[in-house]
């Protein structure tokens, strides 16, 4: 089988199979694209993907290294690299995975950057006037307050909520839905926002929750946008991203003595160790705490 061909097969499986979000398959896309012209230049076009071997990967990497690409890239692109070897091994498209022996490079981890309350608070402190403004005051409101993916605020459904019980019903990576519970301020000022979103439709008949000017669903790069603009408003730091509001959400829990299990849970973190990271944050505030309040911190 030719590699164009393979590549196609493996995205299908990754969407059709492994419920892999449009994104996710772009973002493997990509990454076979690059993988494919390095391979070009050693096998020519429409090569047959048997001949690949494990050091072509090793090259393959060391020449995105010399490309000065950043280490979380090169792990990504292997990762994808070893996905598409494994299922071509499963499928009997080839004879061996030459992938396996291929160790990931060391990740550099960087703590996530987090807002303080005082900066959240200032961050929310929205005057609400328009019905765009009581949008995006719940948008904010339930992003910080539940520690939403902006791909899952930007798909949530007026079903999806339930403020009889006080949870919302999330869909994250990979279709996996998970629980998360609905603050009372969160609450509030959805109830606010939903009396004000019949102004936003526009005759649409439209199922999600958050509504751009068009009377749409709103986007990413809309979502974006209106945090921007907010952050320049209030003063605060431009470079925060949406993900710093999830950020900060599981930070302050932590800080304030939530379990990690829980906090886990309401990220929709497969992996515990992925959620340890927000105790390496906290440890800021223990060393604080000491030099604050310890008798004998100092002669």
């Amino acid at each position: 089988m030719d590699y164009k061909t393979a590549v196609s097969d493996f995205l299908n499986y990754c969407v059709f199979e492994k419920g892999l979000s449009t994104r996710t398959k772009e973002s493997y896309q990509n990454d076979l694209k690059v993988y494919y012209f390095f391979l070009k230049n050693i096998y020519g076009n429409n090569f047959n993907i048997n001949k690949i071997k494990e050091k072509d990967i090793e090259n393959f990497l060391k020449n995105q290294i010399l490309l000065e690409d950043k280490t979380t890239t090169i792990a990504h692109k292997l990762t994808t690299i070893k996905s598409f070897h494994s299922y071509l091994e499963k499928e009997k498209i080839i004879k061996k995975d030459v992938s396996v022996a291929i160790k990931r490079p060391k990740l550099i981890k960087k703590l996530p950057k987090t807002l303080s309350e005082e900066d959240i608070d200032k961050l929310l402190d929205i005057n609400l006037v328009t019905a765009y403004d009581y949008r995006n005051k719940a948008m904010l409101e339930l992003m910080y307050s539940s520690g939403l993916r902006v791909s899952e605020l930007i798909n949530i459904t007026i079903n999806n909520l339930d403020f009889t019980n006080c949870v919302i019903r999330i869909i994250g990576k990979g279709n996996k839905e998970r629980i998360i519970p609905l603050g009372e301020y969160s609450m509030y000022y959805l109830n606010l926002y939903l009396e004000k979103r019949s102004s936003l439709l526009k005759k649409n008949n439209e199922e999600f929750l958050f509504l751009n000017n068009h009377g749409k669903r709103i986007t990413r790069q809309g979502f974006f946008k209106i945090l921007k603009r907010i952050l320049k408003e209030k003063d605060l730091n431009e470079d925060i991203s949406p993900h710093t509001l999830r950020h900060s959400f599981a930070t302050h829990l932590l800080n304030r003595g939530a379990d990690l299990r829980s906090i886990q849970e309401m990220l929709g973190h497969a992996d515990i160790s992925t959620t340890r990271i927000y105790t390496h944050i906290s440890k800021d505030k223990v060393t604080n705490d000491y030099n604050n309040y310890h008798p004998r911190r100092k002669k």
